[in-house]
């Protein structure tokens, strides 16, 4: 989990809370938590730029517990919205380190598009990073939306909380044009 991020493992709970407040600077962070209220994961906005109308999503820290379940994606959905529909950015942003399989993945399965990679990006654990951006717009946030709502309407999920459709199929059929 720890192997793409700058920080971590934390050897204690008490590690982890001096990251937290030492990057509260740089980060609006989110916790998500589970219906009792304890945490799963956290994910930030970073890199605001008012002027550009761009925000980036980051600093993703999902527990075994939270990764790729409903809530993970509902967290990641709800960040989005406000992002586009309260905040008013045009672009959001999503990067993540190219090696980074799992990452990748899920922003290309969140709607994210891929724009390139910048290479040796930065130094992470003294090796070269090379970074993969992806985006979404404003232009496509509508379609996007919808899908996401209809993915996580109640009558997509049957009885032990299985998927009925994929958000994949979902934005694929918000997506593309419509024959007529």
């Amino acid at each position: 989990m720890w192997t793409y991020l700058p920080w971590g493992p934390f050897a204690d709970a008490q590690a982890f809370q001096a990251m937290i407040d030492d990057t509260a600077e740089a980060f609006q962070r989110f916790v998500i938590l589970d219906a009792a209220g304890g945490p799963l994961g956290t994910a930030s906005y970073l890199r605001h730029d008012l002027a550009f109308g761009s925000v980036e999503v980051g600093a993703v820290i999902f527990s075994p517990r939270l990764q790729r379940t409903p809530a993970a994606t509902e967290a990641m959905f709800l960040m989005m919205r406000r992002a586009f529909d309260e905040a008013g950015y045009r672009r959001y942003e999503w990067k993540c380190d190219a090696l980074n399989a799992p990452s990748w993945a899920a922003a290309l399965r969140l709607g994210f598009q891929f724009e390139g990679v910048f290479r040796q990006e930065r130094v992470v654990r003294g090796r070269n990073r090379d970074t993969a951006w992806f985006s979404v717009i404003d232009r496509e946030w509508p379609a996007l939306r919808s899908a996401f709502e209809r993915w996580l309407a109640p009558a997509n999920f049957d009885e032990a909380g299985r998927q009925r459709l994929s958000l994949g199929a979902m934005i694929k059929a918000q997506t593309e044009p419509q024959p007529g």
